[in-house]
């Protein structure tokens, strides 16, 4: 399992670029060759886009478990050519009855990024309902053109085989080593028998996961939510401390919503409603942009990024302030009007004018093809819980671990809820014709790492690939993060109007990953992965 040969063969993809418009049927920009050559394969026999999405998450799996999981939940943008895009909801949800904080495994772990260490909660008790299985499932039934049978195979083949563990990779299992090392199951996939991790250049299989998917794709999702895998999870989480039963998986339902949308200078943006809360901050960043001149990409570096970081703390202070939280937790409220009421809108920027001027397990796919059908797709685990179904392969989620799922503290959460979410796919149309689709990784910098690429897209006219790799801000919490090789002459500014700068090296997996495909007008496609978490692309 652990030997040093290359894996399966991956063909026909590029990593780590963008390049310039091709001739194509179709492109797709992931976070693993993997991924992206399942969904190439998949473009090149003549499937559509949908196809080519749901075969890629499965080969995520495979390829990048640590990140993406059958036990987790995720989002769909979907839009048929010549038809409105719909938004697929199959976020985990809370369990519908809470064991006393007593009964239940719960406990943190410290993963160390480096620059930073963050803690995260674990065990039986941080599992949510799942919702990826159902939500793969209601997709193909609504959207694919391929047998889910044929759509696996790729991924069997990665899982079997094993893939090879690429720097980004390697570094990822020591960041989460202490959920991977949690259990002896875990341990046999991660580890060596002397209980080391994995490294670079080492191969990762999953041959449980394969069979998993092979008697997924014949008996269909009921399987994992009342067939033996359900069996299996449940008597996990009674014995073990975990809050799900039959009723969680049996009445998990995938909810379809119409995507928000907002203008933005020649553009339409389209991004994930609530209850996700990454929809609304991006846009509202977005229509405070719009409201300052001059525009953004008209202003030198220093003022570039301080009007940026202005905006991001802005965009901090009315989640808190305008009580986006209890607006997403109450079905009575509209956080989407709320958060974008022009009078709020034009206080908070007001605000901006008055003033001088100056790891998150989450990854994501981008598919379009030539027939002009667009998915977006981010999934996440969360961390994992660090606990895999007996015999399948998969990683349980974390998601009631999450400080940032959970902002009003652990064991507060309202049963039987679909859970908020900081991912967020999205779609821009432009007049002309021209089409972008994206989506990020990267728990609280999702929002500020697509709202950049967007404004260096839409704003700063610059290619899709340099738009992505072009070094980030975040800013939260009274501190300025960045990447090497920006805001040098800004920084003294940044540290007056936020309090810290944080330097984190150039391309670091903290501010995100942003894998986006774009079509022109011209009908060419391009497409670019990001660099921080190993974006590959590739053209059918």
């Amino acid at each position: 399992m652990h030997g040093k040969n290359p894996g399966y063969a991956i063909h026909g993809y590029l990593q780590n670029v963008g390049r310039p418009a091709v001739t194509a049927r179709g492109a797709v920009a992931a976070g693993h060759p993997a991924t992206a050559a399942a969904a190439r394969e998949i473009l090149a026999e003549g499937g559509n886009a949908f196809d080519a999405v749901l075969a890629a998450v499965c080969a995520a799996c495979a390829a990048e478990p640590v990140l993406c999981s059958l036990g987790g939940g995720g989002y769909l943008l979907a839009r048929r050519a010549g038809e409105d895009p719909v938004l697929y909801d199959f976020f985990v949800d809370t369990p519908r009855t809470r064991r006393p904080l007593g009964d239940i495994e719960f406990y943190p772990i410290h993963a160390d990024f480096g620059a930073a260490v963050q803690e995260f909660h674990i065990g039986h008790g941080a599992m949510a309902t799942p919702g990826l299985v159902r939500g793969l499932f209601a997709a193909h039934r609504d959207l694919a053109s391929l047998p889910m049978t044929r759509l696996i195979e790729p991924a069997l083949g990665f899982a079997r085989a094993g893939v090879a563990l690429r720097a980004v990779d390697a570094y990822l299992l020591q960041v989460v080593g202490p959920i991977l090392t949690a259990r002896p199951e875990s341990r046999a996939v991660y580890c060596h028998p002397d209980g080391r991790l994995l490294a670079e250049g080492e191969v990762l299989s999953l041959p449980d996961l394969a069979d998993t998917l092979e008697a997924l794709a014949r008996e269909g999702e009921a399987l994992f939510y009342q067939g033996e895998i359900a069996q299996d999870l449940l008597a996990e989480c009674a014995a073990k401390g975990g809050h799900l039963t039959a009723r969680d998986l049996k009445d998990y339902r995938v909810e379809v919503r119409k995507p928000l949308a907002c203008r933005y200078r020649d553009a339409r943006v389209f991004l994930n409603p609530p209850p996700s809360s990454g929809g609304i901050l991006i846009a509202f960043a977005l229509q405070l942009l719009a409201a300052r001149a001059p525009a953004i990409g008209t202003l030198a570096e220093a003022e570039r990024l301080e009007r940026l970081a202005q905006v991001m703390a802005l965009t901090n202070r009315a989640r808190l302030e305008g009580g986006l939280r209890e607006a997403l937790a109450d079905p009575a409220r509209d956080p989407a009007a709320e958060m974008l009421d022009p009078a709020l809108l034009d206080r908070y920027a007001r605000e901006i004018a008055g003033r001088p001027a100056a790891l998150r397990g989450t990854t994501h796919i981008s598919v379009v093809d030539a027939q002009g059908n667009v998915a977006a797709l981010s999934i996440s685990n969360g961390e994992g819980c660090g606990h895999m179904v007996p015999g399948t392969g998969i990683m349980m989620n974390n998601m009631l671990g999450e400080e940032d799922l959970n902002p009003g503290g652990f064991h507060t959460w309202q049963e039987g809820r679909r859970m908020t979410s900081m991912m967020c796919p999205s779609l821009v149309e432009r007049a002309g014709g021209p089409v972008l689709v994206l989506g990020s990784g990267g728990s609280n910098r999702i929002r500020t790492a697509i709202l950049q690429v967007l404004i260096n897209v839409l704003d700063r006219d610059m290619p899709l690939g340099a738009a992505i790799s072009d070094p980030r801000l975040h800013v939260e919490g009274g501190t300025a993060s960045l990447e090497e090789g920006t805001g040098a002459q800004a920084a003294p500014v940044l540290a007056e109007s936020c309090g810290t700068i944080a330097r984190w090296p150039r391309h670091n997996l903290f501010f995100g990953g942003v894998h986006a495909v774009a079509r022109n007008a011209d009908g060419g496609v391009e497409a670019a992965g990001d660099p921080r978490r190993g974006g590959s692309t590739g053209f059918a």
